[in-house]
């Protein structure tokens, strides 16, 4: 079965050489079981570039069956200019554009460098987009890009940015919820009557609806079609957690096996009620503070709130991949860079499978 080296490459082989409808379909040609796509459209369509890419370097890279395990030094390479190209592209520009809105002051400069590399050298990304070619830059790369957004007004384009990011990685879910509030609460702060609140409200839900359009209408062709998206999506048969993962209920197994005590059903119930109760706390504090203070930090205040949901949903939800996606909101949470470092580099730890990155890299 190999690793998820093979899952990335084989993705882009489906995606290149199959038609748009049998990308998430159990076909002949396409089987799901082998490491079959489970991320969103927009995950499928940056896969299908890749792939158009490396077959104009070399056919064998993706072609259809025949390229299966495979696995070369200049393979190897492209697979990491890949991830590099979106880091630069996605993820770098919007930790720069970050940095400098947070120190804007010019006697700050060494505070801005150090914010900045802090945010490029989070020991998590760096290991798993890296070695595990997971793209978690892109995604959080538009979530920041998002923050930046709606902290300096542009809500719709903010709006946007973040409903690309969820249909990236479905695991930017978690960070929906703060967002949410955030927007909420800064359409009713700034709305002097209702409506211009619901004009407000009705605005942001158009730019994500239609967002939502673009991005699956290829898979909104019959009601079965997209149903099969979306069950890829959110794999829950797989189970509470699949191998080992740094969540609750991989760690409350050493003493109670609840997969043992209790149906599927039951459990989804479960983490369902305990991930929106630990959201409850942050995400309604971002929702009371007002947005359009003069909080010399502003900015901060989504990904703080973001930070803290995402950390405990991740803890508490349904899960079958450790995440990074914590870390980079955590880190812009500190003035001091090395405190930030070490709150950090948990993420990085708390994952079983960092040897992959020794794998993969060339």
């Amino acid at each position: 079965m190999y690793g998820d080296y093979e899952a990335q490459r084989h993705w882009m082989e489906i995606t290149y050489n199959l038609p748009i409808h049998e990308w998430y379909e159990n076909t002949t040609d396409n089987r799901l079981q082998y490491w079959g796509l489970d991320y969103p459209p927009l995950t499928a369509y940056h896969s299908w570039l890749c792939g158009a890419v490396a077959s104009r370097i070399n056919p064998s890279w993706v072609s259809l069956h025949l390229s299966r395990g495979f696995e070369s030094y200049h393979h190897k390479l492209f697979m990491r200019y890949t991830v590099l190209a979106v880091d630069v592209l996605v993820y770098f520009t919007a930790a720069v554009v970050f940095s400098r809105l947070v120190y804007r002051n010019k006697d700050a400069m060494w505070e801005r460098i150090s914010l900045l590399g802090l945010l490029l050298l989070t020991p998590a990304l760096i290991i798993i987009d890296h070695g595990h070619f997971q793209y978690n830059c892109a995604s959080l790369g538009l979530t920041f890009w998002a923050i930046i957004a709606v902290t300096t007004d542009h809500n719709v384009t903010g709006s946007v940015l973040f409903a690309l990011a969820l249909n990236y990685k479905q695991m930017e879910l978690y960070h929906a919820v703060p967002f949410f509030c955030y927007l909420l609460g800064k359409s009713v702060a700034g709305s002097g009557s209702g409506g211009e609140f619901l004009k407000r409200v009705g605005l942001l839900g158009v730019a994500v609806g239609g967002t939502f359009v673009a991005c699956w209408f290829p898979f909104l062709g019959s009601w079965d079609q997209t149903l099969q998206v979306v069950h890829r999506l959110f794999p829950f048969a797989r189970g509470l957690y699949e191998d080992k993962v740094a969540n609750v209920w991989c760690s409350l197994s050493v003493l109670v096996k609840l997969r043992r005590l209790f149906s599927l059903s039951t459990l989804v119930k479960v983490t369902a009620v305990s991930t929106v109760t630990a959201l409850v706390p942050s995400s309604w504090n971002l929702y009371e503070t007002p947005p359009l203070s003069d909080s010399s930090w502003p900015w901060l205040t989504p990904p703080s709130s973001s930070s803290c949901s995402r950390t405990k949903s991740t803890r508490s939800r349904f899960s079958w991949h450790s995440s990074p996606a914590p870390s980079s909101p955590l880190t812009t949470l500190t003035s001091s860079p090395g405190s930030s470092y070490w709150q950090s580099s948990p993420c990085t730890l708390s994952s079983p499978r960092t040897d992959w990155f020794w794998h993969a890299a060339p």
